[in-house]
């Protein structure tokens, strides 16, 4: 039988870069990975993303392709990533995932929470909400969709913890981040923010990448 023009041979994504490195932050930290960063994010934007390169349009790839091109990098695991990844889902990544997983590699999303999170995913979902004019702009069934959370902070930690009891999180699905695109702005917060975890029982993350090259793409 012919396939349909909604297969995904005859699907592309958007796409800002594809690179191998090593993920450094949230649970899978330290491990080789290879990232597939989509472009596009939702309104409103982070003033003080270190993407925002992958705002904007990107270049259009077959999910074969991206598929292929993934799985030659030699790693077990693929971190998806944006922008905002889930955007695209019913626009080929769900097909990108299933012939990654069908692999057998391990996918990662990292997501801001203001889409939902697709319940058919298969992919381990990293969820980052952001506070932004004055409110957190998250999507409320994500709680009970979402892996895990991580929160990329400097000062505002009563915030993360009204968030976390707010939503009725578990501390062992919690991550803690120092925000700052500069490794000496990590070490300036991070006694702090370890502190904050431990009285919490969060997990506390480095951002490996930052910490040492700064905000440098392409690590």
């Amino acid at each position: 039988m012919p396939e349909s023009p909604r297969d995904s041979h005859y699907m592309s994504l958007d796409v800002t870069e594809i690179f191998t490195s090593i993920q450094g932050e949230g649970p899978f930290m330290g491990r080789p990975a290879a990232f597939v960063r989509l472009s596009g994010c939702v309104k409103p934007l982070c003033p003080w993303c270190d993407t925002k390169h992958a705002w904007g349009p990107g270049e259009s790839m077959p999910v074969t392709w991206v598929a292929d091109k993934v799985c030659g990098l030699g790693n077990d695991l693929v971190v998806i990533t944006g922008g905002e990844p889930l955007l695209q889902w019913a626009s080929g990544l769900n097909h990108l995932e299933d012939r990654l997983i069908k692999k057998g590699l391990t996918v990662q999303y990292e997501t801001s929470g203001k889409v939902l999170i697709p319940a058919e995913s298969k992919g381990f979902k990293v969820c980052s909400p952001k506070y932004l004019d004055g409110r957190w702009h998250y999507v409320q069934d994500n709680n009970q969709r979402a892996d895990c959370f991580k929160f990329v902070v400097r000062e505002d930690l009563a915030g993360v913890e009204r968030f976390v009891k707010d939503q009725g999180l578990s501390p062992n699905r919690v991550w803690i981040m120092p925000l700052g695109d500069h490794g000496t702005d990590q070490l300036a917060l991070s006694p702090g923010l370890w502190e904050f975890c431990v009285k919490n029982r969060f997990n506390f993350s480095p951002r490996l990448h930052t910490l040492f090259f700064n905000n440098q793409q392409g690590v």
